[in-house]
């Protein structure tokens, strides 16, 4: 029972996330179109709310001996890689995987067929790929399982509090701008 217990915490937490999402209003495809004109920063201001959320609250649970990181690999190749399949899926739609399917629960048609589509076609594309790119463009410019602050050589709250600080003080700047 107990090796099930972190998917019903994930589960769970993938419920709440959703729903934050879809109160925010981020599901809509017009908040979306909205950022991507950097007309609305909805999105922006619920995506550094999560990052700094999710940042104190792992490394608070690493601290208190709750979880264990494994961080993955990464690479320049695969960052990069990633980034076009993200941004062509968000620039063809309007929606990341998140917000597909906080549309799809909303009901919106749009994304129950042309993002679940996408989602499917994209996997599979990957899948299909990824054999030949494993050993080619994916390991170029490969930096390990790295984090910054294991880069810097130093404790993860030195990292945590100014980056945190500075999102904190990023989004204060945005809200009062009016965007």
């Amino acid at each position: 029972m107990k090796t099930k217990l972190p998917l019903a915490w994930g589960f769970l937490f993938g419920i709440v996330f959703g729903f934050l999402l879809q109160k925010g209003g981020v599901t809509k495809y017009d908040v979306i179109l909205g950022q991507l004109l950097l007309t609305d920063f909805t999105v922006l201001k619920i995506m550094l709310s999560a990052v700094v959320t999710g940042m104190i609250g792992i490394h608070l649970m690493k601290r208190l001996g709750w979880i264990e990181l494994a961080p993955k690999s990464g690479s320049w190749g695969k960052n990069a890689i990633g980034g076009l399949i993200f941004g062509l899926g968000f620039a063809l739609l309007g929606y990341c995987p998140g917000t597909i399917a906080g549309a799809i629960g909303n009901g919106y048609l749009d994304a129950a067929v042309a993002g679940l589509a996408g989602i499917l076609l994209g996997s599979w594309l990957f899948a299909v790929l990824y054999p030949r790119a494993r050993d080619g463009i994916l390991k170029r410019g490969g930096f390990g399982d790295l984090t910054l602050p294991q880069l810097l050589k130093v404790n993860d709250w030195v990292v945590i509090v100014p980056l945190g600080a500075l999102i904190v003080f990023l989004l204060y700047v945005i809200e009062r701008a009016g965007l």
